[in-house]
C-alpha cells in the first residue's frame, strides 16, 4: 500500500485553478487591499488588522478544506479502479 501524501499547493491550482485561487490568494489580497484602504483613508489600524488576521485565518481554513476534498476525490478514484 503506498503512503498517502499531502496534495501540494500544485495539484490543488492544477486540478481547480479557480476555486484554489478563490479559496488560497482572494482573501489575501482582500486582507492588503483593506490594509491599504485603511491606510489611505486613516482607519483605526485595530479594524483593519483585524480583518486582515480574520481573512488570512479563513483562507488557511478554506485551503485546508478543499485539500481535503481534493484527498477525499483522489482517495474514492482509487478505490473505483
Amino acid at each position: 500500500m503506498a503512503t498517502p501524501r499531502r496534495p501540494s499547493f500544485h495539484d490543488l491550482f492544477r486540478t481547480e485553478p479557480v476555486r484554489s485561487t478563490l479559496l488560497a490568494v482572494g482573501p489575501i489580497a482582500l486582507a492588503v487591499g483593506q490594509l491599504v484602504n485603511g491606510y489611505v483613508n486613516g482607519l483605526s489600524p485595530i479594524v483593519t488588522l483585524a480583518f486582515a488576521l480574520v481573512m488570512i485565518a479563513f483562507a488557511a481554513v478554506a485551503t485546508g478544506h478543499h485539500a481535503a476534498q481534493y484527498r477525499r476525490r483522489r482517495l474514492e478514484a482509487d478505490l473505483e479502479r
